[in-house]
């Protein structure tokens, strides 16, 4: 069955860095486009970036357009967000997303946290 399990995540000071993990399971992961998603505490699920099959067409939402780097390494099944100049409001929990054949699969989550 499909299985995503994100790792990566913690708390930082502002201006800090942090590297998100996914690591997919259960289907042909060089085959289809992954996601990142956030939720913060009392706001809706949005997406952060997506990244097409390949490694192609990066997407960002504005908000971390320049900070966040989407990447993928198809041999390892992994998808990972890179994450630089963290601000306190990209606090929230972080989930991988990917669509496989018509349906969503998501990760469990991990929490980022920017304090100082």
């Amino acid at each position: 069955q499909v299985q995503l399990v994100e790792s990566g995540g913690g708390l930082v000071q502002p201006g800090g860095s942090l590297r998100l993990s996914c690591a997919a399971s259960g289907f042909i992961f060089s085959s289809y486009a992954m996601s990142w998603y956030r939720q913060a505490p009392g706001k809706e699920r949005e997406l952060v970036a997506i990244i097409g099959s390949t490694g192609s067409s990066p997407h960002y939402a504005n908000s971390v357009k320049g900070r966040f780097t989407i990447s993928r390494d198809n041999a390892r099944n992994t998808v990972l967000l890179q994450m630089n100049s963290l601000k306190p409001e990209d606090t929230a929990v972080y989930y991988c997303m990917g669509v496989v054949d018509y349906s969503t699969y998501w990760g469990q989550g991990t929490q980022v946290t920017v304090s100082s």
